[in-house]
């Protein structure tokens, strides 16, 4: 299907950078990707990956509240960072800008109002693309979530596409899990009509806002789950953590920040600052819990002879969060993505290069049946 004159011949290799900040906050991703054919003949290459870390007072002004006036500069500061990124990717690979075709930026994202959470459902990305495009060189496509959500849809998640062109299997259904600061599983099987995909709710978030309060700043994750491991888990707070409505809501459906971030995160500090460990290991089992609880509840039930979970995102270097969710989810095989020979830290930059590439060609890559949209449409808009 094609919505759009295509810019480009979807036969021909195409190389794309894609970039992204995620809900971390703390590095710009960025991948470079052959990407030849579109749709289900697609084929992806990753070519170089990078990750460059933001300095420490840019995080804290990220995460901090912002005003008119903050989200303005940070728009455009970011998309330096972006644009760096960028470059360094192509020099990995041994290229130079001139051999790619154009760079795929998901930004950073500031605001994601999906329906049935306000009046008006919106979402804001930054790192402004007219600043990647004059630094680089290059053409680039953007603002990949609001045609799916003037479409009627969650504009997220996204990467369900992406799943299903690198990782289906004609042999049996599999779970695409990735535990960033917020979790979602994609299922991908042969037809793309029957992916089932959606946010399961806390991944990293809530674990990195305690890391940061409790070793004041020294720390900005559950590094190696050894703050986790030193507490045990409270159960009253698990219990009232898993109540949370977004948990029973059925698909499609999706998160963010407004939910699980620092007003969650002061809340859980404000009443459990004296047992800081518990605090940690509690936060922790509600990502095992609430991942375990979607599965129990919208994937198995859906999909039979489910292959396995394969896992990827900053979650999988967290030794105690993967212990607990392999024993949680038992007897459903859990592994990480790269068993698959695909790099999990590099996923999520490759899915933008794979979103500007489909772009380019005119090929619509939302995902209806994952983020709830009445039509297919294209995603991104295009900075020359």
């Amino acid at each position: 299907m094609r919505l759009q004159p295509p810019l480009s011949d979807s036969q021909r290799p195409r190389l794309c950078v894609g970039l992204l900040s995620g809900t971390s906050a703390d590095a710009v991703e960025a991948a470079l990707c052959e990407v030849t054919g579109t749709g289900g003949g697609a084929r992806l290459r990753l070519l170089s990956h990078v990750s460059t870390p933001f300095p420490p007072e840019l995080v804290i002004r990220m995460l901090g509240p912002q005003d008119a006036h903050s989200l303005s500069q940070l728009d455009f500061e970011l998309a330096e960072h972006f644009a760096r990124a960028a470059l360094q990717a192509i020099e990995r690979a041994g290229l130079s800008p001139s051999d790619v075709a154009a760079i795929g930026s998901h930004g950073q994202t500031m605001a994601h109002l999906p329906p049935g959470t306000t009046d008006f459902p919106s979402t804001l990305q930054i790192g402004e693309p007219s600043v990647i495009a004059e630094r680089t060189g290059l053409p680039v496509v953007s603002d990949f979530r609001t045609r799916d959500m003037a479409a009627g849809g969650h504009g997220a998640p996204l990467v369900p596409y992406f799943d299903w062109v690198a990782f289906r299997s004609a042999d049996a259904p599999r779970a695409l899990q990735n535990i960033g600061g917020i979790a979602n599983v994609s299922v991908v099987s042969s037809r793309l009509d029957d992916t089932l995909a959606f946010d399961t709710g806390p991944g990293n978030m809530v674990l990195d806002g305690l890391a940061r309060r409790v070793t004041q700043g020294r720390l900005a994750c559950d590094r190696d789950g050894t703050l986790s491991r030193q507490g045990q888990v409270i159960p009253e707070l698990l219990t009232e953590l898993l109540a949370d409505t977004f948990l029973a809501q059925p698909p499609p459906k999706s998160t963010g920040r407004e939910r699980y971030g620092d007003v969650l995160v002061d809340r859980l500090w404000a009443g459990y600052s004296a047992r800081p460990h518990d605090l940690m290991a509690t936060a922790l089992e509600f990502t095992v819990e609430s991942t375990a609880r979607a599965y129990e509840t919208w994937v198995l039930p859906r999909t039979p002879g489910l292959e396995a979970m394969y896992a990827s995102g900053g979650g999988t270097r967290n030794p105690r969060l993967m212990e607990r969710l392999e024993a949680r989810l038992a007897p459903l095989p859990v592994r990480r993505l790269d068993t698959l020979g695909f790099p999990e830290g590099a996923k999520e930059a490759a899915l933008f290069a794979l979103l500007a590439a489909e772009y380019l060609v005119g090929t619509p890559a939302n995902v209806p049946s994952a983020t709830g949209a009445k039509r297919r449409v294209v995603l991104g808009k295009l900075t020359p």
